[in-house]
């Protein structure tokens, strides 16, 4: 492996690193009452992995960007989906939302333990 693809690897690692610490905070944010500010973080994650996303094409960090981008974007579906639950049925609704947020996390949580091997993701929802 020349020097200019060990480097470009540990780029995208170290990026990676703080994209998944990034979505790790609003995960976690989101189990716990009052986590407001995790909306911000979350587009900041969001943005960051669009931009570099590029920058990992034809690597197994590539795996890892489109892993995360998926999360969010079937997360956001999912909240707005069961979103009026909570006008009509708050405790269904504060269920539906726990259950997103534990399925959220579980795929950080599963995104970084891959990253941190050296793993690409696998392509499953």
């Amino acid at each position: 492996m020349s020097a200019d693809q060990t480097e470009r690897l540990q780029s995208l690692t170290t990026w990676g690193t703080v994209s998944y610490v990034l979505h790790l905070i609003v995960a976690i944010s989101a189990l716990v009452p009052g986590g407001q500010f995790s909306p911000a973080l979350l587009i900041v994650a969001l943005v960051l992995d669009l931009v570099k996303r590029a920058e990992a094409v034809g690597t197994w960090h590539a795996s890892h960007f489109r892993w995360r981008i998926r999360t969010v974007l079937f997360a956001a579906a999912l909240y707005l989906v069961t979103l009026p639950l909570w006008f009509f049925f708050l405790l269904p609704g504060w269920l539906a939302w726990l259950g997103i947020s534990v399925w959220f996390l579980y795929r950080i949580v599963r995104g970084m333990v891959n990253m941190n091997k050296g793993l690409p993701m696998e392509f499953s929802v």
